[in-house]
């Protein structure tokens, strides 16, 4: 009797033991149903389907490795082109149909608005592409993580390239476009500049409208000033058509043209675009990247890219990398921190502010309160090529994200005027490629 009931008591706790694997087993799901917005229309387009398109590519790939924590990854995309109020009415359907992890957003403006949604709403999002600081600037934000550089980064890596490569301009012009970044990002570069050139002279800003097709009116006054430099960290079609339309008017052979984003206009451009122009990538994202360009890695997903759409890959489709890239090593993480259950996305979004991963550039990491991403900026000057019919790039630096982004908690204005010092540009850190 004494035995028949051991083993009754040992089957039951087999039977609670298989019960208990098949329950965990039913709490993983399916699949992990994602949200990305990008530009599909409008003049931002011509980087928001790029970004799209290397999604594909590269879901595809973490699929048929076996998904993120064995579960295949599916994206459902939606357009910023439509505006801020019809991304935040896809945004929350999405959100009602199940989805608990974002990738948002393209525009600073966009993601000025959806970073507080997602803190509502419970929701892990990843700023995979947006620039402005102010976003996470001194703040904690539990659901809200970014997977780049901030304009802060950017722009003081921007200034420190100008100075290493042209520094004894004396006068300036901008023409960026009047949202949050163009404004933002003006702010930024003048407070850097100034402390390295106190005595510049800056002789225009001018900000176009967003999407602006007719630059004449500003092209005709900078004709008139002619400035040593001009500066523009205009983006997408707005900076294709300034671009074009300097060009034709000669526009370029009496100043140094600073375009901070240009690397994913270069192929775009082709002929329209001069030597000699001082080009940033947002991060150190390029084809050629000369650390990376040999990867193979890299140059895989550079031929899937080029076989899909017929054109190189342009920073966006690199940031779209490191944000799944960063999404893969939060749930990796996260999922070994919970004994190798799958996490709840509270768990997630906690591991997303503690990791280290990599795209197709150098290694990333996040280990900051505010979410806020250390990246490596690269920049170059164009330069005419036997085996292209558009520029690439020469006398390529990279700077590394933790030169020039401000600890977490203090604001890029403080932190420029206390701790940024013209000794920056003597660092060992700067690495050149000629």
């Amino acid at each position: 009797m004494k035995l028949h009931k051991k083993l009754a008591g040992l089957a039951a706790a087999l039977a609670l033991a298989t019960g208990s694997s098949a329950a965990l087993a039913q709490e993983k799901p399916s699949e992990l149903h994602i949200g990305i917005s990008t530009y599909l229309s409008g003049s931002a387009s011509v980087f928001g389907v790029p970004g799209k398109e290397a999604a594909d590519i590269l879901i595809e790939d973490i699929n048929a490795k076996g998904g993120i924590g064995g579960v295949p990854v599916r994206a459902s995309i939606i357009d910023e082109g439509a505006g801020g109020e019809r991304l935040l009415s896809d945004y929350r359907r999405l959100v009602d149909s199940g989805v608990k992890v974002m990738l948002s957003a393209i525009s600073s403006g966009h993601c000025g608005i959806v970073a507080p949604v997602a803190e509502d709403l419970k929701v892990l999002n990843i700023l995979w592409d947006c620039g402005t600081q102010t976003v996470l600037e001194e703040k904690q934000l539990k659901y809200v993580v970014r997977t780049e550089a901030n304009a802060t980064a950017e722009m003081v890596a921007q200034v420190i390239y100008l100075m290493k490569m042209k520094p004894d301009f004396k006068t300036l012009a901008i023409v960026n476009q009047d949202y949050a970044w163009g404004r933002d990002s003006r702010d930024i570069f003048l407070a850097a500049l100034k402390k390295f050139k106190p005595d510049v002279k800056v002789v225009a800003e001018m900000f176009p409208k967003f999407g602006a097709s007719d630059f004449s009116t500003e092209i005709s006054r900078l004709q008139a000033l002619r400035p040593d430099v001009i500066l523009s960290t205009s983006w997408g079609g707005d900076l294709d058509n300034f671009v074009r339309q300097a060009s034709q008017r000669g526009l370029f052979k009496n100043s140094t043209f600073v375009l901070s984003l240009a690397e994913s206009s270069l192929e775009r451009l082709g002929n329209a675009l001069p030597e000699g122009v001082i080009i940033g990538a947002r991060g150190d994202h390029y084809w050629l990247h000369p650390e990376t360009k040999d990867d193979p890695a890299h140059q895989e997903f550079v031929k899937k890219f080029h076989a899909k759409t017929g054109s190189y890959p342009i920073y966006p489709t690199y940031h779209m990398a490191q944000a799944l890239a960063g999404l893969k090593a939060g749930y990796e993480k996260a999922i070994a921190d919970n004994g190798g259950k799958w996490p709840t996305v509270e768990q997630v979004a906690e591991a997303m502010h503690n990791i280290t991963f990599k795209g197709f550039g150098r290694e990333l990491t996040i280990n900051r309160k505010d979410g806020q991403a250390l990246e490596a900026q690269l920049f170059g000057i164009s330069t005419s090529s036997p085996d292209h019919n558009f520029k690439v790039l020469k006398d390529i630096m990279i700077v590394p994200g933790e030169l020039v982004t401000p600890p977490e908690g203090m604001n890029s204005f403080k932190w420029i005027e206390e701790h940024l010092t013209p000794d920056i540009l003597n660092s060992d850190k700067l690495k050149t490629f000629n």
